[in-house]
């Protein structure tokens, strides 16, 4: 088999012709938001919960951000548990990078399961899973079981995957990466939203009479039940595509039930793959180390108090409100005026700034500069993660989901990698290991100029010649698949990618293609 878009083996030119360009009036018309032709959202409304669309939306970002809040929980109460479970550095660094660790099997198998079995039942379930493991921090008394059981609350953040997954089939390609920066931007925020939740919630209990080493596993419950709360939700009231559930399409005719070495094939073999996942090392594995390290940096390096040092350190995650999904917005913006080539340069102009920005915090003295080299650090390494979702959904349509798991998997090694180079031993102080970790992220940024799409460029070079959208998703097919029609939804989404040509090209393709007509290779 070859790599989607490295070969047109296979492609016979007598594939079927469709006119999605008209839309099924009666079809679209059982949505309140206006849908293209595999009725995916062409618009977002964000105070809709219009069903499916908008209402996947929330629950998606909602559960997402639940499993941040659990994941991290622990972070600003560190100054506490340490003295109650008497942790050493290297424990704390350890149970750093075993929070993040987890994720990266877990997100991996999470892929495969949006592909094969849908994002609802993902979703759901390991949110749900994952509960008992939240309250068990109540339990712990020791390092060991500390670094364990932040483990295994890690294995949550693979609803990360669910959520990007749920939206690339929900919205529309023109608005996909706006979206995706959306839900993922909220989510990630509640990695922010913890450092100030978990110390007033901690001195809330306090102040009902508990001990210090008592309120911080009590308030561990409030993380817990959110995670039940939310997996009942999305179970009951989430939908896996805009036309229903996917078990009861694929029991209908509706929906194609595909083969797991074949999705996992077209992921591995796709070379731009192993490249987003380094990129994603270094953009979101950095955020997810900062996380875990920013509130003790500044509660120990500039003595500030725990609530205090909490409120700064929840500017970085809170960012996220408007950094990711502005990261998606410059890309589909970028898009629609250049193509393709805009998103691929969005994500190293970001990132770059980023890693730059991330030295500066090292090496900053005073904490108003340290405060201005956070937030600037944090805007641009959550933006270019909402870029690099912006490209994801490109890559592959038939093996999306378990790209998007090893995307985020790569984030996942990334954080425990940088963690345990920089953050665990006491050969290097936090100021030093931020340094060192900034240099890395400019380094690992610079293969996005290898990413090249036939049918759209890359950063330096033109499309090649010949080369359009329905060849480079049809080929992710073998012959006597789609003489089976196998394909035909790739043709969709083919068609409906178009626009990642640019605004200049689109016009010229437009030109040489009668309106609802399909070109007749397809």
């Amino acid at each position: 088999m070859d790599a989607p878009g490295s070969s047109l083996h296979g492609v016979t030119g007598r594939e079927p012709s469709f006119a999605f360009s008209v839309e099924d009036a009666a079809a679209a018309s059982k949505f309140d938001l206006p849908v293209d032709s595999e009725h995916k959202a062409k618009t977002i409304r964000l105070l809709s919960f219009a069903n499916p669309h908008m209402r996947t939306f929330h629950l998606s970002w909602i559960s997402f951000f639940t499993c941040f809040v659990s994941t991290f929980a622990a972070a600003p109460l560190v100054p506490i548990i340490r003295d109650n479970l008497n942790l050493t550095k290297a424990d704390i660094g350890n149970a750093g990078v075993a929070s993040v660790s987890g994720s990266i099997f877990s997100r991996l198998t999470m892929g495969a399961v949006c592909d094969l079995l849908g994002p609802r039942y993902g979703c759901a379930f390991l949110i749900m899973l994952a509960a008992p493991t939240v309250f068990c921090m109540a339990l712990i008394d020791d390092a060991a079981g500390y670094i364990v059981v932040r483990f295994l609350i890690g294995f949550s953040l693979a609803t990360f995957v669910s959520c990007q997954y749920w939206m690339s089939t929900m919205f529309n390609s023109k608005i996909i990466g706006t979206v995706n920066g959306l839900a993922a931007g909220w989510g990630n925020m509640g990695g922010g939203a913890t450092q100030l939740i978990m110390p007033l919630v901690y001195h809330a209990i306090r102040k009902c009479g508990a001990t210090p080493f008592t309120a911080w596993r009590l308030a561990y419950f409030v993380p817990g039940i959110m995670h039940v709360v939310m997996g009942l939700l999305v179970l009951t009231m989430g939908q896996d595509l805009p036309d229903g559930n996917r078990r009861s399409l694929e029991k209908k005719g509706d929906a194609n039930k595909d083969k797991f070495s074949k999705v996992m094939w077209y992921a591995v073999t796709n070379y731009r793959t192993w490249i987003f996942v380094l990129l994603y090392g270094y953009s979101m594995g950095v955020e997810l180390t900062t996380d875990n390290v920013i509130h003790e940096y500044y509660f120990d390096h500039f003595n500030l108090d725990l609530r205090v040092a909490g409120i700064i350190a929840a500017c970085f995650g809170m960012a996220n409100i408007v950094a990711r999904p502005l990261g998606g917005i410059l890309s589909d913006i970028g898009a629609r005026h250049w193509g393709m080539r805009a998103r691929l340069w969005n994500i190293w102009i970001l990132q770059t700034a980023g890693g730059a920005f991330c030295m500066w915090l090292g090496r900053a003295k005073t904490l108003p500069t340290s405060i201005t080299a956070m937030v600037l650090f944090s805007i641009c390494a959550q933006a270019a993660c909402g870029a690099i979702f912006g490209v994801i959904p490109f890559v592959s349509r038939r093996s999306l989901g378990i790209i998007s798991g090893m995307t985020g998997a790569g984030g996942n090694f990334g954080a425990g990698l940088t963690q345990l180079l920089f953050f665990t031993s006491s050969k290097y102080s936090t100021g030093t290991g931020l340094e060192y970790m900034g240099i890395m992220i400019m380094a690992c940024t610079l293969p996005v100029a290898l990413v090249h799409f036939p049918q759209w460029g890359s950063m330096f070079l033109p499309p090649s010649a010949g080369a359009d959208e329905e060849r480079y998703y049809s080929s992710e097919y073998n012959e006597e698949e789609r003489s089976k029609g196998l394909h035909s939804n790739s043709l969709k989404f083919a068609e409906n990618c178009r626009s990642e040509r640019g605004r200049r090209n689109a016009v010229l393709a437009a030109a040489a293609t009668p309106p609802n007509n399909t070109p007749q290779h397809v």
